[in-house]
């Protein structure tokens, strides 16, 4: 009768152990197959970069990614080895063998996990027969001209190639677990499940295919889901054949899983698979942690994007920069999938609103979303120059006047303001500001876009007029290209670039989970996002009153476009109206939310789904403990009881009120982290959660 393991997690240290002694690591390798191993293409990449150090804290020398072959990736972030494990280099050796280019070593990030890559091209010449293989497994025929697919192929067929060479000579232990991230790794399960080799297998879908692509269509997708014919919208946008193997994997796969709960019911539609876990994506937190100086690192780059503003309005610099907000939106240009169209006209709502009250705040807003471009706006880059050149003759006339006056005062003498001054002095100066002089608007662009004419962001922006006026309180600024501390325009990383603004925007109709205010909050910068992103929906179920915590979620999933832009409007217009010492109240309460999305609380739900494939593939060595899968109810901060977060709550007298009325209102900082610190349970601990009743929309308000 052969010994059956118990498969459970405690916490130790905060690092997870496994319950059942007699079942180390050892028996057991780890494989995490992705197209997006040591490649940047998405938030696939983001997933497994900063979970690696989590992971390899679970299974030490056990775990290895599996990803495609790229020489200019390996060169900057991999360390080329030999593999430790010897049935893993025979298997290696073999392929190689057999004229097949493999790339073993350790990927230079957080943790230094083995990667092994697969040569893409160098065994393009078994395509064909491939394809046929492919056919007999799952009948699923890919056209010749689709690249990528075609890719996909070779790469999943390599990766059940190894995995057959390594299962073969090993007898009844270690066992392995294979996880595949998205379809492009998706045929390696297939062959793997129609070879039947003795794999563990997880499939993680982070967004369905025809998901992205309908709600890119301006569909009204998530009140549809049920309506939907699958195959033929498939087929119609060509990608029939990308679906099949989307829906093969999943449905081959001993455990499904997603990265969010929206996705889960998308995916239950589109793939016709209920996920067996959901698995939230975190964040290495101590990649952002800043200690107590966050509010520092924020003042700081702030004033640099404020530099950039200079510039860039000089001539129209009519507005108090330190009554200036920064907002942002970032990520890929996906125009109604990330919430652009709905931002823009907020963002008109907004100026409306601003100018209609007589605010004397100014919104300048980021676009940072890369779009094709030939070069930098010729305007733009003379606006630097002109303010660096301001800058230059203000520090001549200072050193001038600064020498005069330091001569004077050594004399005894009160110098003549009048006379201090030459005439040379003040020509300087005149032609200083002379030369700021400008006969057009400040652009709406950095750089020269390729076909201006037909960008959707261009083309809202000439229709609601946001042309950067003087009148304008809500000034656009696109920069359509990723952000790079080199960069001769705005030299600043993204994470610097969003510790000195405000407020990130990312009102989503698409976000299977959403970095992008992930980000934000371990930096301790308020987001606005959606209840449909992943992220909104784990921030509604763990966070009481997100709005005070500095998470302002547009519900876009059960009110019309009409009602989701006012809300987000009355969102942005509430944030003008905040005091500085709300905002930094809120900046704080924000980045206390940061341990939420840390890999050590969220890893277990990677160790859960792992642990289910164990022992639905290996029943008889493997079983679960009851207490699966885990809850995350009891997870949940309460509504802070001091200071309003913002002016919704507690109305001012008057709208241009002083910074310093709300310094007597109650708010102590070390009482409310510390009662924050009490709601979250110690990470991994999957013991004792609290059953408790799911709590209705609105209970928690006052």
């Amino acid at each position: 009768m052969p010994l059956v393991r118990s498969l459970s997690v405690t916490s130790l240290n905060g690092l997870p152990q496994w319950e059942d002694e007699d079942l180390p690591v050892e028996d057991l390798l780890l494989f995490e197959v992705a197209w997006e191993v040591t490649n940047k293409v998405g938030g696939i990449y983001t997933v497994i970069q900063t979970k690696a150090k989590i992971t390899i804290d679970e299974w030490g020398e056990n775990y290895f990614l599996i990803g495609p072959y790229f020489e200019h990736n390996v060169k900057t972030q991999v360390e080329v080895c030999e593999p430790p494990n010897p049935a893993i280099k025979k298997a290696v050796d073999t392929l190689k063998g057999q004229g097949c280019q493999v790339f073993f070593g350790r990927w230079l990030i957080e943790g230094s996990p083995y990667v092994m890559l697969f040569d893409i091209g160098s065994a393009a010449w078994n395509l064909d027969r491939w394809k046929g293989e492919f056919w007999d497994a799952c009948n699923i025929g890919i056209p010749f001209n689709d690249r990528e697919a075609n890719d996909a192929l070779i790469f999943g067929s390599l990766t059940a190639w190894f995995f057959k060479e390594l299962t073969s000579q090993l007898d009844d232990k270690p066992n392995l677990i294979a996880h595949f991230h998205e379809w492009q790794a998706g045929a390696g399960l297939i062959l793997s499940r129609f070879r039947k080799l003795p794999v563990a297998t997880v499939f993680t879908t982070h967004a369905t295919l025809l998901g992205r692509y309908l709600c890119a269509a301006s569909i009204d997708f998530y009140n549809r889901l049920d309506q939907f014919d699958i195959d033929k919208e498939a087929g119609e946008r060509e990608i029939y054949h990308r679906y099949c193997m989307e829906r093969a994997s999943v449905h081959c796969a001993h455990v499904f899983t997603t990265v969010s709960q929206i996705t889960a019911i998308e995916a239950e539609h589109m793939l016709k698979r209920k996920a067996d876990v959901v698995t939230p994506n975190g964040l290495n937190i101590k990649k952002f942690s800043a200690m107590h100086e966050f509010q520092n690192l924020h003042a700081m780059y702030k004033a640099r994007i404020q530099e950039f503003v200079r510039g860039h309005f000089y001539g129209h610099l009519d507005f108090n920069l330190a009554r200036t907000l920064f907002f942002f939106i970032a990520g890929r240009y996906e125009y109604s999938n990330k919430g652009a169209d709905l931002f823009l006209e907020a963002l008109s709502r907004l100026n409306f609103l601003l100018r209609v009250h007589r605010s004397d705040v100014t919104v300048v807003v980021f676009f940072i979303m890369p779009a094709k471009t030939n070069n930098f706006n010729v305007e733009t880059l003379k606006g630097q120059a002109v303010r660096k050149q301001l800058w230059d003759t203000a520090q001549c006339v200072k050193e001038k006047f600064g020498k005069k006056l330091y001569d004077a005062l050594l004399k005894g003498e009160i110098p003549d303001l009048n006379k201090i001054l030459d005439r040379d002095d003040v020509t300087i100066m005149k032609r200083a500001i002379f030369s700021t002089q400008r006969q057009s608007l400040p652009p709406v662009t950095t750089h020269n876009m390729i076909d201006d004419s037909n960008d959707p962001i261009l083309n809202t922006i000439r229709r609601i007029g946001l042309f950067n006026n003087r009148t304008d309180r809500v000034k656009v600024i696109l920069h359509p290209e990723f952000l790079s501390s080199t960069s001769p325009l705005l030299p600043m990383d993204y994470e610097d670039f969003v510790r000195g603004c405000h407020l990130g925007v990312f009102p989503s109709y698409y976000e299977p989970w959403g970095y992008t205010p992930a980000e934000c909050t371990v930096m301790g910068i308020p987001s606005v996002t959606t209840n449909l992103s992943g992220f909104g929906c784990f921030m509604q179920e763990h966070v009481a009153d997100p709005a005070a915590y500095g998470i302002y979620i547009v519900d876009r999933r059960y009110r019309s476009p009409e009602e989701s832009c006012n809300q987000l409007t009355q969102f942005l217009y509430g944030f003008c109206q905040q005091s500085r010492r709300q905002r930094i109240i809120q900046r704080n309460r924000t980045e206390r939310l940061s341990d939420l999305l840390d890999w050590r609380y969220l890893g277990r739900y990677y160790m859960h789904a792992r642990h289910l494939a164990l022992s639905r593939t290996f029943p008889d060595k493997f079983e679960m403990e009851p207490n699966a899968p885990p809850q995350t109810e009891g997870f949940r901060y309460p509504r802070p009881s001091s200071v309003p977060p913002s002016p919704s709550v507690s109305q001012h007298s008057s709208p241009h009120h002083s910074e310093d009325e709300d310094e007597d209102e109650r708010y102590d900082e070390d009482e409310e982290a510390e009662r924050d610190r009490q709601n979250i349970k110690s990470p991994l601990s999957l013991g004792a959660l609290p059953q408790r009743k799911k709590k209705q929309h609105g209970e928690y308000r006052n």
